[in-house]
């Protein structure tokens, strides 16, 4: 089983031509990466849709990129936007459910320097996620934290229950700096959800796995000893690629995504590759 993400062309706009390409490039499930910086709710009428979409293709939701949202953001200073953000989480937490996920992963801005602005930025933090988790629980759906700044996820990830909050690992960011996979290594037991994809180490490019400096075998084997539980999700753009076409693009990151998925096995305990 391998994953792509739905975005791999656009973020927007009618997904359906979309999972056709993904499906037809051998993927079998989806990371669902539409909307995700976006104010955009997904009505019932929808979500019923792309389910349907989804199992025509036979294919299946890896997770869901949640939206920290634009005007509804859930760390917003101004509290009316912060409960809209909390209800625009609850949206996709709803979605991810629906279409048979049950990790949405969410981005959490970084930490102000200022010692009061510090404080009110952990208390909206706490009373969004605070808000959420009930409604998580019920929908049987973890949030999944995004690395940027790793220490605001070891704080957030210490007061949170892991039946509740993992890591997503975003191999991308993490090649930005040089403790990216040490980092990853001490917080391995919340892995939840991956996000992979290459760069050359000076910016997010998402390029296709073995096209830049992210050091795969070394990920390959945290991955192996880690709690993740699922299948090698890519999260590669054409935006920044120098492929043009569609299904040379999808192919090229299959390949890669088996070859990735090849090195997390053969890093498995007991695994005699």
């Amino acid at each position: 089983m391998l994953s792509m993400t739905t975005d791999f062309a656009r973020p927007d706009g009618c997904p359906r031509p979309y999972l056709e390409r993904i499906a037809e490039a051998g993927f079998t499930h989806v990371h669902w990466c539409q909307q995700w910086c976006t104010d955009f709710l997904y009505f019932d009428n929808e979500i019923a849709q792309i389910k349907s979409w989804m199992g025509k293709l036979g294919l299946g939701l890896t997770d869901l990129h949640g939206s920290s949202g634009k005007e509804k953001c859930w760390t917003s200073a101004r509290e009316y936007e912060r409960e809209a953000g909390v209800a625009l989480v609850w949206n996709r937490l709803k979605m991810a459910a629906e279409l048979g996920g049950d990790v949405v992963i969410m981005h959490v801005p970084r930490e102000p320097e200022a010692d009061r602005e510090k404080e009110l930025y952990w208390s909206r933090l706490r009373r969004s996620l605070d808000a959420l988790e009930p409604f998580a629980v019920e929908c049987g759906v973890r949030i999944a934290i995004e690395n940027g700044e790793f220490e605001v996820i070891e704080k957030i990830l210490a007061q949170y229950d892991p039946a509740y909050l993992g890591l997503c690992y975003d191999c991308g960011h993490g090649n930005l700096r040089p403790d990216g996979l040490d980092r990853l290594e001490g917080l391995k037991d919340r892995l939840i959800s991956l996000h992979l994809h290459d760069n050359d180490g000076t910016r997010d490019q998402h390029r296709i796995p073995f096209t830049g400096s992210v050091d795969w075998p070394r990920l390959a084997g945290i991955i192996a000893t880690s709690s993740y539980a699922k299948w090698v999700n890519l999260e590669c753009t054409m935006s920044q690629s120098e492929i043009e076409d569609e299904a040379e693009f999808l192919a090229g990151s299959f390949e890669a995504a088996g070859r990735v998925a090849g090195l997390i096995e053969a890093a498995r305990p007991g695994s005699d590759a």
